[in-house]
């Protein structure tokens, strides 16, 4: 007989208050995940896994007690909610820790496309296959497939707390890659590109395959230029990349544990007028989209930095409650073997007005960068970064040669004050996005 994920919730939460829990919360996430990876038009690796659980946290006397099973028998249960109460013996105690009551609605948004899990796993094999015929057709130079893949997901949240909260949510999503390596005279370049949806019938896997390709080709016979000062153009990937850097620091835990770039700067002007940088938990179409979060607050939008001006902060109830505000819906769960920590949802740079070509048209001389290296170095509490990059060298507004071998370095706070414009072409890379985005000037280290 199949559980019911509802009721169970419910009878958690009911039993860990008998057992004497001052307050109690049951997460349960059910998934199914699909990846298809191709390469020479055979498939190399179909996995099809399927995961259940449930995360139980109690809270007796301001300490936290959390314990997690994947067995969802009456048994397993009753012993977890146990171990959660004796890890909360454990922890310390703190005034701040709580659960949220319910308050709000949830949005309306449509995560489930029944499509998804209908087609059949041949069709998502063609498709896979489709995304490395389309990149080879498109130029003979495409010689190896790293990878081209098709992948799903499937999966339901069910939450239920002490305090009233029970809400639940089904969703999925699907999506294409491509990762492939070109090759001319000796030369190899690598480029990619990858599609995520909540909808089939917006995957374009042909389009993926070629994207990936162009920029592969693109990058052939790259050279370096000298060092110099020159305007610099971020493509929505590289973008992204740093907004990725930014992310942590404008979580109010990293405020409060003085880990933040941004710590003591709300109502300050952080960057330039032209950006925006926002989290929207509830973005139609989005990835991270959900009508709650990983604590049953209600998703919503989020400014951090308006017009260049610090707004606020990303909270969840803990760090809410500390600061005596109310929770921006940022308890995030990655799955329900973890505990709601402050994260990023749908989390972009508003567009601006300008076409990418608007974006190049008036740069006598300058770097449209596309790949860099080392982001992972950058310093996300000085907010210092220096990475390698590489990209096609911009003359008279038009791009014209591919560029490689050189290196960026600076400090967040000052590109983001360095930024005149902002292309109307927001991208997003899973649940990350920016537009094209143009820096007055840097310095680029080359021969």
């Amino acid at each position: 007989m199949a559980i019911n994920l509802k009721d169970l919730a419910i009878n958690v939460v009911q039993k860990a208050r008998q057992l004497g829990a001052d307050q109690s919360e049951a997460f349960l996430i059910k998934s199914k995940d699909l990846s298809i990876d191709v390469s020479g038009g055979k498939v190399e690796t179909l996995k099809l896994a399927e995961d259940m659980g449930l995360g139980v946290r109690i809270f007796r006397s301001g300490r936290i007690g959390f314990a997690y099973t994947s067995d969802l028998g009456q048994t397993a249960v009753d012993e977890i909610i146990r171990q959660a109460l004796a890890n909360s013996d454990k922890t310390s105690s703190d005034e701040f820790n709580s659960m949220p009551k319910p308050g709000g609605s949830y949005a309306s948004i449509d995560l489930f496309d029944p499509e998804i899990s209908k087609i059949p796993v041949e069709e998502k094999i063609d498709i896979a296959k489709s995304i490395e015929q389309a990149a080879r057709q498109s130029d003979a130079r495409i010689t190896i497939t790293e990878r081209s893949s098709y992948f799903d997901a499937e999966y339901e949240v069910i939450l239920a707390n002490s305090l009233g909260i029970s809400a639940d949510y089904r969703g999925a999503y699907c999506g294409c890659y491509a990762d492939l390596v070109a090759e001319e005279k000796g030369d190899n370049q690598t480029g990619f590109a990858l599609k995520l949806t909540l909808n089939f019938s917006e995957l374009d896997p042909l389009r993926v395959g070629r994207e990936a390709a162009e920029k592969a080709v693109r990058k052939l016979g790259a050279t370096t230029v000298d060092t110099q000062k020159a305007v610099i153009v971020f493509d929505p990937y590289v973008a992204t990349n740093f907004l990725g850097v930014i992310a942590p620091a404008l979580s109010a835990e990293a405020v409060q544990k003085g880990k933040s770039l941004f710590g003591g700067k709300v109502g300050q002007n952080v960057a330039s007028e032209k950006i925006t940088i926002v989290d929207h938990g509830a973005l139609p179409g989005g990835i991270s989209s959900a009508p709650f979060d990983g604590e049953g607050v209600p998703t919503s939008k989020t400014v951090l930095i308006q017009n260049g001006q610090l707004k606020s902060f990303l909270h969840n109830t803990y760090t809410a409650a500390k600061d005596g505000v109310n929770s921006t819906g940022n308890g995030i769960r990655g799955s329900f073997k973890g505990t709601p920590e402050v994260g990023t949802t749908n989390f972009y740079v508003e567009p601006g007005p300008y076409s990418s070509d608007e974006i190049l048209k008036d740069i006598s001389s300058g770097l449209y960068i596309t790949d860099v290296m080392g982001m992972h170095t950058a310093n996300p509490i000085s907010g210092d970064f220096s990475v390698g990059a590489a990209g096609i060298w911009i003359e008279n507004g038009k791009l014209t040669r591919p560029v490689r071998g050189v290196a960026i370095a600076g400090n967040i706070l000052e590109l983001l004050k360095e930024v005149e414009g902002v292309g109307s072409d927001l991208t997003f890379f899973g649940s990350k996005g920016s537009p094209t985005v143009r820096i007055a000037k840097m310095t680029v280290s080359g021969s």
